[in-house]
């Protein structure tokens, strides 16, 4: 109980649960963000001109900037206090929203989106980072389960709060909302939650920043390129083999500095190790699901954007709901079977979905697939973040979160990618069969068709085309396309199996806390108690 003498005589601790709908609100800004924002980018294309590629940018922009800085900016609160980076973040992002609301061109909304990175890789961390340091050790999972809860329900409500938000306003509402979003987040914060920092942090590690950040934003371009067009491009290979060369120079620089920004000892236990890769693989297969399924919903079941986002509503309910029960399990099952238990449910779910899905299905033939893919993410992904932040001192409690939320971004573009390799492939192996039932197609309009399957349904809807020629063509592209995601999530479905494996093999049952994780916040109790003589616990 040292932990819960030491943190009750902190600032903050009476407000924690309150604080908690704060961090709650911080977080959700960050998780409606990307979902909410794919629902627009057919207007912004519309309104801005944006190319394809363009919107491939105003996407991955976000994305490369909040991945490469996430390392920095947890090391950063750690030393000037995770509620002050929690509060510059917001404001960053509220200054990041209003730019892009108001962008008049596709190179504004570009910049924008890459300075929303910046605040959203400075309040991820933060938010959980504030977590370990103010809720004792048998409040902390419950807390943290709360945490997953409130990140899967904003991934799963972003396309209806969407698709709301654009059957009554332009594109810029989606930017718009999150400023009375960030205005709550900022107040509640400031009344509610209490700074903590690492006291004895080390001096700056300017090498490891300028090695991290460059090396994380190659790997991540790479892995997105690479998904969207060959893994053997002459570019994707030179981001790999630069990541590689800027990542290795890190890990040896950080093996052997004495202020390392990510102590490599961390990796020696095996509840942060074990629990970083299993994060990194769940993220794997339900980012690569979730942008199948949202194709599948729109373009090949035929509902709109905001029907498709309502029937994501499954998904997402039973990730939040399953996240907040997970800590209760894990009290009795400990965190390696509650965590193993999950993703084997999950891959069980990727395999239905692998088997059940097909052009024709039913919507109660899909929910029944989010809720049993949910379900399983829900009980996995608490526990495995209890585990990384758990296994880390409190000093570095920004770094482990850090740490957390890298592997999800790895995780998830790399399940994008990966998979949606896959599924391009045998999209085109599918749609080979035009050339044979339809020998007369002219080879600019395969071409199109072989682009992907929304091109594919633009060209069958074209009243140029002949109607014997359009059912032909939508047919067999959806026929390709749910073949395609059929396989890519039977792959899912496998690695998830070996996922449970993993986690079988190396991660402890009970989390296993560094040596120096108790040393100093008995310290700090001593001292708080020195300096309330006077005063009674609450």
């Amino acid at each position: 109980m040292s932990d819960t003498r030491a943190l009750e005589h902190r600032p903050g601790y009476k407000t924690r649960w309150l604080g908690l709908v704060f961090i709650g609100i911080s977080l959700l800004v960050i998780s409606l963000d990307n979902t909410i924002l794919n629902v627009a980018l057919p207007s912004i294309s519309n309104d801005l001109g944006a190319s394809a590629s363009d919107l491939q940018w105003i996407v991955d922009a976000y994305v490369l900037v909040f991945a490469a800085l996430l390392l920095t900016m947890g090391a950063v609160g750690d030393r000037i206090g995770r509620k002050r980076a929690l509060q510059f973040g917001l404001v960053m992002f509220g200054i990041g929203s209003l730019w892009a609301a108001l962008a008049n061109s596709t190179e504004m909304l570009i910049a924008a989106r890459a300075f929303l990175g910046i605040g959203g890789a400075t309040i991820m961390p933060a938010t959980l980072s504030i977590i370990s340091a103010t809720f004792p050790d048998h409040e902390r999972s419950q807390a943290i389960a709360i945490w997953a809860a409130i990140f899967g329900l904003g991934v799963g409500v972003g396309p209806v709060v969407g698709g709301l938000l654009l059957e009554h306003y332009e594109w810029n509402a989606v930017f718009f909302v999150n400023l009375p979003v960030v205005a709550v987040a900022l107040l509640g914060g400031l009344f509610f939650l209490a700074d903590s920092k690492d006291e004895h942090a080390p001096k700056p590690d300017i090498p490891g920043v300028l090695l991290s950040i460059p090396g994380l934003f190659a790997l991540v371009y790479g892995i997105i390129e690479a998904g969207q067009g060959e893994w053997t491009d002459p570019h994707v290979l030179l981001a790999f083999g630069v990541s590689a060369i800027l990542l290795g120079a890190f890990t040896w620089w950080e093996s052997r500095s004495p202020n390392a920004m990510l102590p490599l000892h961390f990796f020696k236990n095996m509840s942060f190790t074990g629990a970083n890769l299993a994060m990194t693989f769940i993220m794997f297969s339900l980012f690569g699901s979730i942008f199948f399924l949202s194709q599948y919903l729109q373009t090949v079941q035929g509902y709109t954007a905001l029907e498709a986002g309502v029937r994501m509503v499954p998904l997402a309910a039973t990730l939040a709901v399953v996240s907040a029960l997970s800590a209760r399990i894990t009290d009795r099952l400990g965190t390696k079977r509650t965590v193993a238990l999950g993703i084997l449910v999950s891959g069980g779910g990727l395999l239905y979905m692998s088997q059940a899905y097909h052009a024709g299905s039913s919507y109660a033939t899909i929910a029944l697939g989010e809720i049993i893919l949910a379900a399983g993410m829900g009980f996995a992904v608490s526990p495995a973040t209890n585990s990384i932040m758990g296994a880390v001192p409190i000093s570095k409690a920004g770094i482990g979160s850090a740490m957390n939320d890298t592997t999800r971004q790895l995780g998830g573009a790399l399940g994008v990618a990966v998979l949606g390799t896959v599924m391009n492939s045998r999209y085109l192996e599918g749609i080979a069969s035009l050339k044979t039932t339809l020998p007369q197609l002219p080879a600019d309009i395969y071409a199109g068709i072989s682009n992907s399957i929304q091109a594919a349904h633009m060209i069958a809807a074209n009243p140029k085309v002949p109607a014997q020629f359009s059912d032909t063509i939508r047919t067999t592209a959806n026929k390709a396309f749910v073949a395609g995601m059929n396989e890519a999530m039977l792959i899912g479905a496998a690695i998830m199996a070996l996922n449970a494996i993993i986690v079988l093999l190396i991660l402890p049952s009970r989390i296993r806390r560094s040596a120096e994780h108790e040393a100093p916040v008995r310290g700090q109790a001593a001292g708080a108690a020195s300096l309330e003589t006077g005063s009674a616990a609450d």
